[in-house]
């Protein structure tokens, strides 16, 4: 399970509580790259659990646009995984289109202009995927979900030897209001958060945590049948 807003990178955890009426030894662990925190545990019957944070937001809003790509032989290895093709994104797909559709753009505006694009011609259709669809898939269904939106974006950011990954967020305005996955792409040294689906903005997102792809930010993994009966999840500013 990884639901909690990680401390750091950008944010400050004032409030955190996790309670579950459930039986069950956790074993904590640290997320991606050290971001966040995964709870591994064994669940007999019926799980449920309320996590509730008070998160102060420290993320200054980058003028993305002005931001310069980092060269491919001065990234580190921490950096590098994120060039690469991964379960739900492959960047092989997008060689052609990239340069075809957004011609001699570089570094954080042609990122921003990838982001328009997906945003100006997706269609927001929770029917449109599943737990299998890649961004090749959503990107020939111009559909799909936030995951989606933000797989195009990483997929097609790596094509042009931008490092690229997923983030897991909490963010206000989501609609409907559930986990939201946005981008993160690495411009001029750090990682910046980007949302293609345009709902939510960096200054107000709490980051969970971040991967590859989906498959790394999943809020809950099962090794074993299970059966979601509920979930609700509700993000407001603090007043």
């Amino acid at each position: 399970m990884q639901i909690e807003a990680a401390q750091g990178a950008g944010q400050i955890i004032k409030q955190n509580a996790l309670h579950s009426e459930s039986p069950v030894t956790w074993n904590v662990i640290a997320g991606e790259d050290g971001i966040g925190q995964r709870r591994w545990g064994d669940v007999a019957d019926i799980f449920d659990c309320i996590y509730t944070a008070q998160v102060r937001i420290d993320r200054p809003m980058a003028a993305l646009s002005s931001l310069q790509a980092s060269h491919i032989t001065a990234l580190s290895a921490d950096v590098t995984p994120y060039l690469m093709p991964s379960r739900y994104c492959h960047p092989e797909a997008f060689f052609t289109f990239v340069p075809m559709q957004f011609g001699d753009a570089s570094g954080g505006a042609l990122i921003a202009q990838m982001a328009d694009w997906i945003g100006g011609h997706f269609a927001y259709d929770n029917t449109a995927s599943t737990a299998t669809t890649t961004a090749t898939d959503s990107f020939h269904a111009m559909a799909g979900v936030c995951r989606d939106y933000a797989h195009v974006l990483i997929a097609m950011a790596r094509s042009v030897g931008i490092p690229a990954r997923m983030a897991s967020v909490y963010a206000p305005d989501v609609t409907p209001q559930d986990f939201h996955a946005v981008a993160q792409v690495y411009l001029d040294g750090a990682w910046h958060l980007i949302d293609p689906t345009g709902m939510a903005r960096p200054d107000q997102m709490a980051v969970i945590g971040v991967g590859r792809d989906a498959a790394d930010v999943s809020f809950m993994t099962s090794y074993g049948q299970m059966d979601l009966l509920e979930q609700t999840v509700d993000v407001q500013i603090a007043k």
